[in-house]
């Protein structure tokens, strides 16, 4: 009898895919070689990636995070976020005779790609994404005056076009997958002759993150989400995590930031991390849950990430040139 109402095993769903994605990767990795390569300091533009423990960390290594390109004094090293500017950003830069280095994630460097040729062909682009994002003012800034912003569903009907027989979406990298397709949808039944981009534009790493956690959000009391506040993918998972089934969920920067109370009658905890998070972070998260009796760990992986991007092609030039001359040095 005593079996049978004895308390569940404590136990925690590790999802896989988590943490870093390759823009984020390659974007961190960048200001690191920057700092290396040209030594303290180096400005960005922007934090480099949505992570409040990363940002930190490069600040000790000689990094100057700055709102404004008007912020880095004349001559010096402007890095461009992993979430991309506009480009009047670019422009501005030259007239401070700054160097730059782009570290916008390729996926998105593809949407401004897109909303370019859209606007040019003279489309009426409808971006969906969030208000104030450093993504969605990027994209917006290639072509102002063809994209019209759609924060989620409820803002379709806001939508006015020249001719809805030329309209396409496109959108920003970290939504949620259903809700931008509740949004499509919405936008499709206003627009039947509505343009979906030629691929999707949320990212595979978003994707496969909310798809891990929807596996385990079903069989999870309560999933724990390591990211930022002002990460939007990291805040989806939150999001997703709920829509999944789990009792509740909750974004924390760091296993500190954890309330015990939240533990009660949790016999299942989720954990996973937004794509700008540290394994560091997650690592510290399972710690403080095996001190608290949750230390059997099962991992449910949704995909396999096998993707990685070169760095900025400006660091590759110096860092080239760099070896070239040390190859030189070493023959002479």
């Amino acid at each position: 009898m005593d079996r049978m109402t004895a308390t569940p095993a404590r136990k925690v769903l590790l999802a896989a895919p988590r943490g870093y994605c390759a823009g984020v990767d390659r974007a961190v990795i960048a200001v690191e070689k920057a700092l290396e390569q040209y030594g303290a300091p180096v400005y960005v533009r922007h934090e480099i990636v949505h992570n409040k423990y990363v940002v930190k960390t490069l600040e000790k290594k000689g990094a100057i995070f700055v709102d404004e390109t008007a912020e880095v004094p004349e001559g010096n090293i402007v890095i461009f976020s992993a979430h991309g500017v506009a480009p009047v950003v670019h422009e501005e830069a030259e007239r401070g005779k700054l160097a730059t280095i782009d570290a916008t994630c390729p996926l998105v460097t593809k949407v401004h790609k897109e909303a370019v040729r859209f606007a040019n062909d003279d489309y009426d682009i409808l971006l969906i994404g969030h208000e104030g994002h450093e993504e969605v003012i990027g994209t917006s800034g290639e072509a102002p005056d063809h994209i019209t912003l759609v924060d989620g569903p409820e803002d379709v009907a806001n939508v006015e076009v020249r001719d809805p027989e030329k309209v396409v979406w496109l959108s920003q990298t970290t939504l949620s997958v259903d809700e931008t397709m509740e949004t499509v949808g919405a936008l499709k039944q206003r627009f039947p002759l509505l343009q979906s981009p030629p691929s999707d534009d949320i990212c595979y790493a978003t994707q496969n993150r909310q798809v891990a956690v929807k596996q385990m959000g079903a069989e999870a009391d309560l999933v724990i989400v390591v990211g930022s506040r002002n990460s939007s993918n990291s805040k989806r998972l939150v999001e997703v995590a709920l829509g999944a089934g789990a009792r509740a969920s909750y974004l924390v920067d760091y296993a500190e930031e954890i309330d015990e109370t939240w533990l009660e009658g949790v016999s299942t905890v989720g954990v996973t991390s937004g794509a700008s998070v540290p394994e560091i972070l997650v690592e510290g998260v399972l710690e403080w849950l095996a001190q608290r009796g949750f230390g059997d760990v099962e991992t449910v992986t949704a995909a396999e990430e096998h993707i990685a991007f070169s760095l900025p092609k400006e660091l590759r030039r110096d860092l080239r040139a760099e070896a070239a001359a040390l190859t030189g040095d070493s023959a002479g």
